[in-house]
Formats: structure tokens, C-alpha cells, sequence
């Protein structure tokens, strides 16, 4: 890469409109002049394509039917033509300095990609935290993939990415069917296998949570699914640049991919749409909903977020009263929490006492909280 990189800003869209032009602006206000922004719309039927024609020729537009985020990426990828690329959501922005900041550290350090953390908005641009809470990892994060996959290191959200060409042409075309949604995870998880990796300490975009946010609305079933599919295409994508991985290594195991997925299932015919259930440790089960039309109460729980473990079994009593008051229906044990029922020995013998055990296997075990 020479000194005076050029830069590609691919924007893809589906049915954001209302957020579109927000994100546009902030692509063509760039500190870095060097910059073209490409949009693709994936076959919106809001008036996305109107907020497109007004940028007139400031933006290199694409117009596509609906084929899904790995589809989008690879029509927006096939007409950059940036040394750096960095993929944005059409519901997220972009920081003024942050194309400048990532060029600055591919042109010193020569990395495959730089990343950075994310400012959390609301629907509103409200802030409300960043993401991820844990410093980014950088440096050869080469045999961590190749040992543990997608959990082989953390990295931000789409928006929060810049990718080098060479890297992005050694791999493309994403693969499109299996990545309809989460297609920067096939990207992150291969660039460390290309070369390092570069971050920036401070959030260089925002990430935008709403109603209509994918993590909002996807049902950890639909995950655990994927999965299987994504562990074949990144082993296609490890062989394309002819490194040897065994993808039943990686973690989570395939065994307990499926175990989540049958205890989804179990789950799905026990607890009515439209109930609260109580769900001791769910953040061993990814992001998403548990039970489709249902809310999972992480215990302990503040407003709505995992607060930690009890200090002993009278708070946890005293919580389980709090929350069936406000509307719980279920508590639900996964075999990853087992040990609580050990632990809390009063807390198991308060349930067992009070509520009717309505399921136990070797994945969960549920009570009915429903007097």
C-alpha cells in the first residue's frame, strides 16, 4: 500500500430509510478526502431509492433485488475500487475522523484490518454505552482463529471495521446463502489469517440498537442454525488461503450447538407466546430470542440487563417473588447453570416446595411459577 491510500465507504441498505440519509452524511463528511462512498439497496420498498437519486453523483448508488447482507456486500465490493474498505450499516454513521484514523494506522502497521468500538445509540441518537465494554484485541491473532473460529477473538459489529483490499480480493465473493445476515463475522474471523490485525482506542462509529435491529428480533434457534452452515464456509474460506482447520474443534462444540438448539425446541413447546420466563445463565446462548413471542428475564436482573450472581439464596428468593409479582411465568434452569440447583440448596428446595417442576432433562429443568 502506498502513502496516499484510497478509500471505500460501501453502505448497505434494506427498508432503513428513515435512517438513510443520516448515514450518507456521514460518509461524505469524511476528514479524509480520498473517499468514495458506494450505497447498495438490497430491494427496499420504503423510500430508500428516492433518498438515493438525491445524492445524485456525490455517491456511486446500486440497485439490487433483495438477496441478504452477503449479497450486498459483494455487489457494493464489485464496484469500489478503495485500497481500505469499510462496510456501514445504512442504520449506523460514521465518526468525521474515522476513515483518516483507520488509513493512518493501515499506512504505519500494514494490517489485513482495523477495528474500534462502537458508541451505542437508540432509535432517538441517544448514547447509551459502547460496545464491546472489553478492550479490542489487535497484533497476529492468527492462531486464535485457526484454533477457536468465530470465538477466536472479539471484534465490533459491521460498522465498526475497515478492511484491507488485498484481503477482502483474496476472499471474495462472500458466500451468499449462508450469509444472509452477519456476513462481517465471515470477514473477521478470516483476516487474522491473512495478516495482523490494528485497532483505535476511542469509538470511531455508532451502532445503532432499535425495534427493527437484527439482534432484536433473530431467535437463538435461527443462530444455532447458521452456525453449522458458517463453520463450513469458513472452513472453505480458511482452505481458500490454504490453511488446515478442524472446525469440530471450535468452540462452542457442535454437541453443544445442538443441545442449545434441541432445549430451544423443548422450550418452544412450554412456554405460551407471550409469556415472561426467568432464564438463570442465558448468556452462555448467544444473542437473540430464546422463545419466539417471549421475553427471557436474565437473573439477577436491573432493568432488563444480567446484574450477576445472588449473594445467597434469600436474595434469590426474594428476586424469584419479585419478578413472578411483576409477571414471570417460568423459571428456567440451561445444564450450563445446573450447579445453581447444588449451590443454592434453600433456593432448589423453595421451588421444588412451592412450584410444580414441569420439565427436567439433561438440558433444562423449568418450573411453573404460575400459582
Amino acid at each position: 500500500m502506498g502513502c496516499a491510500l484510497h478509500a471505500s465507504i460501501i453502505i448497505t441498505n434494506y427498508n432503513y430509510g428513515r435512517f438513510l440519509r443520516e448515514c450518507i452524511d456521514s460518509a461524505l463528511n469524511q476528514t479524509y478526502p480520498n473517499t468514495e462512498v458506494v450505497v447498495v439497496d438490497d430491494g427496499s420498498s420504503d423510500d430508500s431509492r428516492e433518498i438515493i437519486a438525491g445524492y445524485s453523483d456525490r455517491i456511486v448508488p446500486v440497485l439490487k433485488a433483495n438477496g441478504g447482507m452477503g449479497s450486498a456486500f459483494n455487489a457494493g465490493f464489485a464496484v469500489s475500487s478503495g485500497e481500505v474498505v469499510c462496510f456501514l450499516d445504512a442504520d449506523d454513521t460514521l465518526l468525521p475522523a474515522a476513515i483518516q484514523r483507520a488509513v493512518d494506522v493501515f499506512i504505519r502497521q500494514g494490517v489485513a484490518k482495523v477495528h474500534w468500538p462502537l458508541q451505542i445509540v437508540d432509535e432517538q441518537g441517544r448514547e447509551t454505552g459502547v460496545y464491546p465494554t472489553q478492550s479490542l484485541p489487535h497484533g497476529d491473532l492468527r492462531e486464535s482463529v485457526i484454533r477457536d473460529g468465530e470465538m477466536g477473538y472479539v471484534w465490533p459489529m459491521t460498522s465498526g471495521n475497515a478492511w484491507a483490499r488485498d484481503f477482502l480480493e483474496s476472499l471474495f465473493p462472500v458466500p451468499e446463502d449462508e450469509y444472509r445476515s452477519s456476513a462481517e463475522s465471515y470477514l473477521a474471523t478470516l483476516a487474522p489469517a491473512f495478516g495482523p490485525v490494528g485497532r483505535l482506542l476511542e469509538p470511531m462509529s455508532t451502532y445503532r440498537m432499535h425495534g427493527h435491529s437484527l439482534s432484536n428480533r433473530k431467535l437463538v434457534s435461527e443462530y444455532i442454525k447458521n452456525s453449522f452452515r458458517h463453520r463450513v464456509a469458513l472452513w472453505n474460506g480458511f482452505r481458500k488461503m490454504r490453511i488446515d482447520v478442524n472446525t469440530e474443534l471450535w468452540p462452542p462444540s457442535a454437541e453443544s450447538l445442538h443441545q442449545i438448539l434441541l432445549a430451544c425446541e423443548d422450550l418452544t413447546g412450554l412456554i405460551p407466546s407471550g409469556s415472561s420466563f426467568i432464564f438463570v445463565e442465558w448468556d452462555q446462548w448467544g444473542p437473540g430470542q430464546i422463545v419466539a413471542g417471549c421475553r427471557a428475564i436474565p437473573f439477577l436482573e436491573r432493568d432488563g440487563r444480567y446484574w450477576g450472581k445472588p449473594l445467597d439464596d434469600l436474595t434469590a428468593i426474594q428476586e424469584i417473588e419479585r419478578l413472578r409479582r411483576a409477571g414471570a411465568s417460568f423459571m428456567v434452569f440451561g445444564w450450563p447453570a445446573f450447579w445453581w440447583l447444588d449451590y443454592y440448596s434453600d433456593l432448589h428446595r423453595h421451588l421444588r416446595s412451592e412450584f410444580r417442576c414441569v420439565l427436567e432433562n439433561e438440558r433444562l429443568v423449568v418450573f411453573d411459577l404460575r400459582r
